[in-house]
Parts: C-alpha cells; structure tokens; sequence
C-alpha cells in the first residue's frame, strides 16, 4: 500500500465529497476502497450508506449535474453516472445493523474494509489491510463460496488483475464451491472469465481454474486438450500449447515491433479497437487462442506410417468455438469473430512453402479470411510462435516474414475491401448478360483481377469479362 493509506476522501473527489454532506453516515467500501489503497487509479466508487438511498442517489446526480438510475429494485441499489461517463457512484443500502456486519457478507478480506466518508480511519474487521500488505487472498468466512459459487472465478479473476496469491484454505473452499457454478447466471460467469482472459496474467488464470476445476464446468471442451499428444512438430501436448499460444498473443500485443515488422504500429492501432462485449480485438484474439485447437481430440488421427494429424479440426472448432461462446451468452458478434479465427488459422502457415506470394494468392488469402484477415494472421504468428518441435526455428522465422508481408494488404483491405471498376448493372448492360449467378462470378474475378493488377479501368473490366465469357463458352462446347 501507499503512504496514503489512509487519506480521507476530499473534494477532489467531487462525488465523494458531496456525498459526504448529503448522508449522514456513508462509507466507501469494496474494490474502490481496495484499489485506492493501493495506489491504482479508480473512478468507480461503492458506497453503502444509511438513510433513503434512492432520495440520496438523486440529491448526488443533481448536484454533480449526472445521472441517476435504480440498479435493483430487490436490493434497493442505485448508480450515479457522470454525464462525461468519467465516474460512477454505485450507492446500496447498508446490509445488516451494522458496517461490520455489512462487510462479514463480503467475499474476501481485502473487499471487506470501509471508511467512512471524510474521515481517515478504516473500519477493517478482518484484517484485510494485512492481506494487501502482504498481497494475499483470504475468505472472509468459510461460507464466502458456498453462498455464491461465482466468487470462485473471482478469485481467480483478482488473483490475475492484482498478482496476489490466495491462501490454502481460501482455494481449497474455492475449489469446493466450484462444481455449483453450474446453477449461477452464466452472464455472472461470463463476465469474471473476460476479465481474467483479459488480464496481463491470463496464462496464470487459466492455470488456476484448472486447479480449482473451474475449467472443466465451465469450459469442458478445454479440459479436454490436457494429454492430447500431438506431431513432432509441436513439443507440448495440445492443452499446453493453448497456453503457450495465449502467453505468445500476450507477448505480440505488448510488443507488436518484435514480431510484425513495418506495419506494428498500424495492427496495434487497428486491434485496439472495440470488436464485441466490450472487448478489444486484441482480447478478443485471446478466445481465439484458446479455442483455435478445441476440435483437436475429436479430429485426432494416426496414419498407417505413425504420423498424427488433426485433419478438419479448423473447420469443426469454428463450430464448436461458436457454440461455447453462445453457451456463455457472448453476443452474436463475437461469435462470428472467434469462430472465424478458429475457421482461419491454418491458412497462413500452408502458404508460406508458397513465399513470396502472387497478388492472386494474396487475394484468395485476404478473401478468405474477412473479415479477420488482420486478426488471424496476427493469430498465425502466436501460434507459430507457441509450436517449438523439430525445425521451429527455420519455421518460425519463414512465417514471421510472410505475415509481415501480408499485413500492410490485410489493413487496406480492413479499411477497404477491394471492389472492380464497374457496377453489376454496368457490366450486365455492356456483355448482354441477364442479373444472376453468373454475373456474380463475373464480379468476383474481375474483383481478384483489379487486386491483382490485371484490371485497372472500367474498359479493362468489360474486356476482361467478355475473355471470361469466350473462355467459357469454349469450354462448354469441348
């Protein structure tokens, strides 16, 4: 913790502030009192308080001239949100007599600390104050999981976000509570396993699900990687390369310049954009790391000379990929995101006996893989990364060029797709040709064409079309 442990909230506070001359007695409790503590940035504050919470919430937002809304009717919580969405109050009744008993409900040690508002002392009556020193993680109580089994991935999640270390008896309870994650909301699941897949330390989190045995309840298909051995391309069997390849993308998105040579700067630029479920492309990138080699047990083979192979795993993950999500209740969107990596991230690495690549190549690449194109190459290269069997070396270096020379048409093709010289109607209108199938296929090379080079005008387009057509038609009569 900081020397400003216990600092009393002031005026630059500005909500805490006011909210300390609107009730008469409010503490600031939770993760935001936890944070504070020590030393990391916050603007979301929890506050229990006594008094008619709903009559405070719109005294606050209209002194601080924000927003308020009722967040649970059954528990009689209320939100404060800034109009420039820099803070916001969550304001809830103080549950039990006392503060103390309030904070006996609480789920570990270093969330069940109060202080009340505009003073400096802490209501601490579980020495979570030691724990932050000390950067552990302790129940509160022994009943702390088995009244609400979500709080076993919450260790987890704050374990990654914080780099503590939870206690013995704290993961032994956790672990306990683990198989009664079955009847919690899956939204609730949802929302810690983002934030730990988010997380700088998500290997670690990963492994600690694993040990508590949260991942086979909540994500079986992974627990199914573990002893699945696979070629002597690859020196770890398929559940530690998922880790390797989630560690790998983690390595890339912190230092982007290593890996993606010239046009690092734009990726970054480009994957730290919003993508889904309020996740960035590049945290959306991890769910693809750890669900890009889901299929592998059930497409796992052994040929007649002893090679093993895991043919159409791409294809059957991306369904199973899409399906996990929807059981999480992830949106639609990422959905389609993950599972168009998992689909996806074969095709770099068999083209790379193929470097350096013909515009056509490239283009059929590029077509293939939209709308991920950046994303799944920037997957290839994690995984290629991750995968350290015989020759890895050579390999790694050979796909690292070919990704790096794809990635500057991947962007542009991102930002613009590219399109023919000349509209469907235009090209029907000038061949004779009626609307359909067929002048689909017309567009579409002719789109290949104009990425390749081959046709740069509207004329270029017409004459390109009717050679099309004549080869056809010769074809047909052969």
């Amino acid at each position: 913790m900081t020397d400003r442990d216990h600092e009393p909230m002031t005026d630059r506070d500005g909500p805490l502030a006011t909210l300390a001359g609107l009730a008469e007695t409010a503490w600031l409790v939770g993760g935001a009192l936890r944070d504070r503590l020590l030393g990391r940035p916050t603007a979301d504050y929890d506050v229990v308080l006594e008094g008619d919470v709903r009559s405070i919430a719109r005294q606050l937002a209209k002194a601080q001239a924000a927003h308020p809304f009722e967040l649970s009717e059954t528990f009689g919580a209320w939100r404060v949100v800034s109009r420039d969405r820099r803070w916001t109050v969550d304001l809830l009744p103080l549950g039990g007599e006392t503060i103390e008993s309030d904070l006996a409900r609480r789920d570990l040690t270093i969330n069940a600390i109060a202080q009340p508002l505009g003073q400096d002392e802490l209501v601490d009556p579980f020495d979570g104050a030691v724990d932050l020193r000390e950067r552990r993680l302790r129940m509160v109580s022994r009943h702390t999981f088995a009244d609400d089994p979500v709080r076993s991935l919450r260790l987890v999640r704050l374990a990654c976000e914080l780099g503590f270390e939870a206690e013995a008896s704290t993961v032994a309870a956790a672990a306990g509570a683990a198989p009664e994650l079955t009847g919690v909301a899956v939204e609730r699941v949802f929302a810690e396993l983002k934030r730990v897949v988010s997380s700088d330390r998500a290997p670690a989190g990963l492994r600690l699900m694993d040990e508590l045995g949260i991942t086979p309840v909540i994500l079986p298909e992974l627990s199914a990687l573990h002893g699945v051995e696979q070629s002597p391309y690859h020196h770890l069997d398929v559940y530690e390369h998922t880790l390797a390849v989630l560690g790998a993308a983690l390595e890339v998105e912190a230092d982007p310049g290593a890996f993606l040579g010239v046009h690092a700067e734009r990726v970054s630029e480009f994957m730290s954009a919003g993508v889904a479920n309020e996740l960035t492309r590049w945290q959306a990138l991890r769910f693809g790391a750890l669900l890009h080699d889901i299929a592998k047990p059930q497409t796992r083979a052994v040929t007649d000379h002893g090679r093993v192979t895991f043919i159409g795993h791409d294809a059957l993950g991306s369904e199973m990929a899409r399906k996990i999500l929807g059981r999480l209740r992830a949106s639609d969107r990422l959905r389609d995101h993950v599972a168009g990596l998992t689909r996806n991230h074969l095709r770099l690495g068999f083209l790379v006996h193929e470097a350096p690549l013909t515009r056509r190549a490239l283009y059929r690449y590029l077509h293939e893989s939209e709308p991920v194109q950046v994303d799944v190459t920037v997957l290839s290269v994690a995984d290629r990364l991750a995968t350290r069997g015989v020759g890895s070396e050579a390999a790694i270096q050979r796909h690292l060029e070919l990704a790096r020379a794809v990635l500057g048409d991947a962007l542009e093709w991102a930002s613009e797709p590219p399109r023919a010289p000349i509209r469907g109607d235009e090209l029907a209108a000038a061949l004779g040709v009626d609307v359909g199938p067929e002048l689909g296929q017309l567009l579409a090379e002719l789109e290949e064409a104009t990425f390749a080079g081959e046709v740069t005008s509207r004329d270029d387009a017409v004459l390109h079309a009717r050679e099309l057509l004549r080869g056809r038609s010769i074809g047909s009569r052969a």
